[in-house]
């Protein structure tokens, strides 16, 4: 197979000098069709559907509904799709991404008129489930030339595998040239890389082999090298004595001084699928045995960590409620000498007698309870969650409904920072205060995700109502980044509106809960191999 030539790039990420040929021969390749036997995901969503008619699209150039399935299509439908292609940004003719926001309400641009990696992902799922599968795969190649590229902050150069948090189009009028510029930190607030941009990449890239059934690109050199740069930073051997990843403040989508630095579940979470994923792409030749090989080591201990040591149910609270502490040896129950004291008073109410949920951070002598809604659905969508933890989660958030859902889905975390502990854990940050933004606000964009995970565990009934939730006014209030409040009655204070994330994840959500076989392309199923021995009840049995 010809190779897709990418060349390497300056430190400003300048593509000025390059021409679109090896691009343009990539995508003129004919495209594999393959016949791909069904996953158990896709099998068992599918069921739900309960039609086996091709997709279509309606005279609105939205997908297809009627009444075979179990709602009408919603007049928010048409209004989103519009918002969702205004929002397209091109490079040289070719759609490359969606900005993240296109608000024309304020003059205060910041770096919302960029493609950020993360942002995109919603955006790249509806149009993969509408059939429109270019726009992401120029953005998973240019991306991927973005990464190719040297990368300084102040003095001190990145990895290699680092990716973009995001990137523009410049326009050079002298030249009457494009050219994309790149952030991979060095101008972010907090000057942190982006730790998951990676991971969503080999998620991404997974979601469009698996949705068109292409595998030109994944299997292309250049992909192969892409992904394994990327896991050559989390892979290498140092001094960590946990197979999770060390991560600061700042590196994921909370990309702001909430202490979430240490081992967050987020970034967990996202490694495991990124792991997952990129395990299915890998070519098993040359450098890429050996990258297999340490992917299956790091895997069964990550999963076996996650699973034993963030697991919270009541049986588990009540466990650590009475542990002993300054336990030494390979006996020791306190593995991490967490000190019973520090348990919050709030948990002990939250908790219900069925259910449970993975923890924000564990590492030593710390343990962060606060609920995470990104990192328990990719858990969920990954696998690295049990069935019963699975059921578990479900169940918590039906239980804590008003807490976690509230007027608007879905909180960030709960339950927010507030008094003296939001001035030492946030520095006093005036846009994360209490219930705003990522200290407990609420965001639309995390739509998606719980509906994956409720398709997933066979309880779509729960993804509806946070639907219903959200065409009761998202919409209405032009679509804002996120929402204040503790029930999230109100527009976040210094939410964007028209944020392309917030349009996208309810059209991705929409259309798993249409075509739950879609679920396919953003879940896997169960590795029957990395099951862990877990003597206790993953959830507090049914009274």
């Amino acid at each position: 197979m010809e190779p897709v030539g990418l060349r390497a790039v300056g430190s400003h990420c300048s593509l000025s000098e390059m021409d679109d040929l090896d691009l343009n021969r990539a995508l003129d390749r004919p495209r594999l069709k393959i016949e791909r036997k069904r996953s158990f995901d896709e099998r068992s969503m599918s069921e739900l559907s309960r039609h086996d008619s091709p997709r279509g699209r309606s005279v609105l150039d939205t997908p297809l509904s009627s009444a075979r399935n179990s709602f009408e299509p919603h007049p928010m439908m048409a209004e989103a799709w519009e918002a969702l292609r205004r929002s397209m940004v091109f490079f040289r003719g070719l759609p490359v991404g969606t900005l993240a926001a296109v608000d024309n309400t304020t003059d205060e641009v910041l770096n919302y008129d960029q493609v950020f990696v993360r942002d995109f992902v919603p955006s790249a799922l509806a149009f993969l489930m509408n059939g429109e599968s270019d726009i992401v795969k120029h953005f998973l190649l240019k991306t991927l030339q973005l990464q190719d590229s040297e990368k300084r902050v102040d003095r001190f150069k990145l990895g290699k595998g680092v990716m973009p948090a995001s990137f523009k189009v410049s326009h050079d009028p002298i030249r009457e040239t494009d050219h994309l510029v790149a952030d991979f930190g060095e101008t972010a607030i907090g000057r942190v890389a982006p730790v998951d941009s990676g991971f969503w990449w080999i998620i991404l890239l997974r979601a469009y082999t698996k949705s068109t059934g292409d595998l030109t690109l994944s299997e292309a050199p250049e992909c192969q090298k892409g992904m394994k740069l990327i896991l050559s930073l989390c892979l290498a051997e140092g001094f960590d004595t946990f197979p999770t990843l060390l991560c600061a403040d700042g590196c994921s989508m909370i990309d702001r001084r909430m202490g979430v630095y240490g081992y967050p579940i987020e970034i967990q979470a996202l490694f495991y699928m990124a792991l997952r994923c990129a395990l299915s792409m890998l070519k098993p030749d040359g450098d890429g045995r050996e990258c297999i090989e340490k992917i299956t080591k790091r895997l069964h201990a990550l999963s076996f960590h996650m699973r034993n040591y963030f697991w919270l149910d009541y049986q588990q609270l009540n466990d650590i409620y009475r542990y002993k502490t300054e336990e030494y040896s390979h006996t020791a129950v306190n593995k991490f000498n967490v000190m019973p004291d520090s348990i919050p008073d709030w948990v002990f109410d939250f908790m219900p007698l069925r259910g449970g949920y993975f923890v924000g951070n564990v590492g030593p002598a710390h343990m962060d309870f606060r609920w995470f809604a990104l990192g328990n659905c990719v858990s969920i969508m990954s696998s690295l969650a049990t069935p019963d933890q699975s059921m578990a989660i479900m169940d918590l958030l039906e239980h804590r409904w008003d807490e976690l859902v509230g007027e608007m889905p879905l909180k960030i975390c709960y339950p927010c920072l507030e008094g003296h502990e939001w001035r030492i854990v946030t520095g006093c940050d005036p846009k994360n205060t209490r219930w705003s933004y990522h200290n407990g606000g609420s965001w639309p964009v995390l739509l998606w995700q719980l509906t994956a995970a409720c398709i997933k565990t066979g309880r779509p009934q729960i993804a509806r109502r946070a639907v219903d939730l959200i065409e009761s006014r998202l919409h209405r209030d032009c679509w804002p980044e996120y929402y204040d409040g503790k029930l999230g009655r109100y527009v976040g204070k210094q939410a964007r509106k028209y944020q392309t994330w917030s349009i996208a994840g309810y059209l991705v959500a929409k259309m798993l809960l249409e075509d739950p076989s879609h679920i396919g392309m953003i879940s896997l199923e169960e590795d029957k191999l990395m099951k862990p021995v877990i003597k206790r009840s993953a959830s507090w049995p049914q009274l």
